[in-house]
């Protein structure tokens, strides 16, 4: 069987993350522990000292911080910090002694700040698929008043590419790898054990193809950087991957042959979608049309190929598509849906997306549904239109991705509510 399919079968999906919730934290080897949460936060102890690597979200900082402690308590002379994500720095000032030096890439307090102008928003849009952690926020933040608070914790050493920091005979490199998920993400190397840290550079699942948009709510993300990124990494040969989250993966061959291969599927996707567009091919036929071949096979647990089709496409020539004036005025098609329905006939508009369902077309049934619930939303049967059209999209499929089977069981979700009410 091929390794990179049985790693990724092997594997759990996101759906298996949850919250900070272990009271002991999980022994790497003899000298680095992770305690598992949103994003795995890591101690490496030493003789001097230990070195805290992410510090979580604000409301499982008192997790990690207790279980940590329960194995070394300090000092801590550092923490390092693999991207400016909320899940990575929400715990610093909890983690902070007075002689800890945080360090991070120098783009971590524009990673930051950006998060900070769209934190409402991105909440509200998160919340669809971390309910349960935004649930388990509010129950920690009653158990621990005081400990969780909003401050943007500010780096006490900043490094453009490359940094050494060295503690009781540990040796750490830093390397900037603004290809992964922000502009400040870092790799930890550590060269005598051989061991790397890629934080989330390739996203909470590996070996899965990157994400370059973000469903919740981020900017987008580059291809030609993520490259040179994967490249800088696997240069360095580690023989044990620790990513942001789950299991380590190990072995130097297994994970050089990882690397090789989402290099060049990547690259595929990025050359085929170009190619296409130039022979004057339409966004959404790429999203149909480019996909990997079995030889390339990579999970698709968290981005997907056909996203990423429509980032590169939009990444290079912007939102405007050049097939529609509409296109450039606010007024959009789901405007006059419910004139259109009108006119039609709200029966005739079900009994064709029940059609275009029957014969195997989810997606332009969907499309149906939604215009005759923009005429009447409360219509029965376009209701039950709406909810069968979504359970056929998740059970096409499958296991599928986080954020698409996500949203499908909210939407089905809604749809059975409204259905009752």
């Amino acid at each position: 069987m091929d390794p990179i399919r049985q790693l990724v079968q092997e594997r759990p999906d996101f759906f298996a993350n949850r919250p900070a919730h272990r009271e002991e934290p999980v022994r790497i080897n003899d000298f680095i522990w992770m305690s598992p949460g949103l994003s795995a936060a890591y101690m490496l102890v030493t003789d001097a000292g230990r070195i805290i690597i992410n510090t979580g979200m604000g409301f499982e900082a008192p997790v990690h911080k207790r279980a940590f402690d329960s194995v070394c308590s300090g000092p801590t002379p550092y923490i390092v910090l693999t991207q400016g994500h909320v899940d990575h720095v929400g715990g610093v000032q909890l983690f902070r002694e007075p002689e800890t030096q945080l360090i991070a890439q120098a783009n971590n307090g524009i990673c930051q700040r950006d998060d900070e102008r769209i934190r409402d928003v991105r909440t509200r849009q998160a919340y669809i698929w971390f309910r349960d952690a935004f649930e388990a926020s509010a129950k920690l933040a009653a158990q621990h008043p005081g400990a969780i608070t909003q401050d943007v914790p500010v780096p006490d050493v900043v490094f453009e590419d490359h940094y050494r920091i060295e503690l009781g005979g540990l040796e750490i490199e830093l390397y900037a790898v603004p290809g992964g998920e922000t502009l400040d993400s870092c790799a930890i190397w550590l060269p005598q054990h051989r061991i790397l840290f890629s934080g989330n550079m390739f996203g909470p699942l590996f070996p899965h193809f990157p994400n370059f948009n973000t469903i919740r709510g981020d900017k987008y993300r580059f291809v030609e950087p993520y490259l040179d990124s994967l490249r800088r990494v696997r240069a360095l040969e580690p023989a044990m991957l620790l990513t942001g989250r789950f299991d380590p993966i190990i072995g130097s061959e297994l994970i050089r042959q990882c690397l090789d291969r989402l290099e060049q599927a990547v690259d595929h996707v990025h050359r085929t979608t170009l190619e296409g567009m130039n022979a004057g091919k339409d966004i959404w036929t790429l999203m149909r049309e480019v996909q990997l071949p079995e030889e390339l096979y990579v999970g698709q647990g968290y981005g997907r190929v056909a996203w990423a089709v429509r980032t590169l496409w939009e990444s290079y020539m912007g939102w405007f598509k050049a097939q529609a004036t509409s296109e450039l005025y606010p007024t959009q098609p789901a405007a006059i849906y419910g004139d259109l329905v009108e006119l039609a006939g709200m029966a005739a508009v079900v009994a064709r997306g029940r059609e275009r369902l029957e014969r195997g077309d989810p997606e332009a049934a969907e499309l149906l549904a939604e215009a005759a619930l923009a005429h009447e939303p409360r219509h029965h049967d376009a209701l039950r239109l709406a909810l069968d059209c979504h359970n056929a999209l998740l059970e096409r499929s499958g296991a599928g991705n986080f954020w698409e089977t996500g949203w499908l069981r909210t939407r089905i979700g809604e749809l059975q509510q409204q259905l009752k009410s």
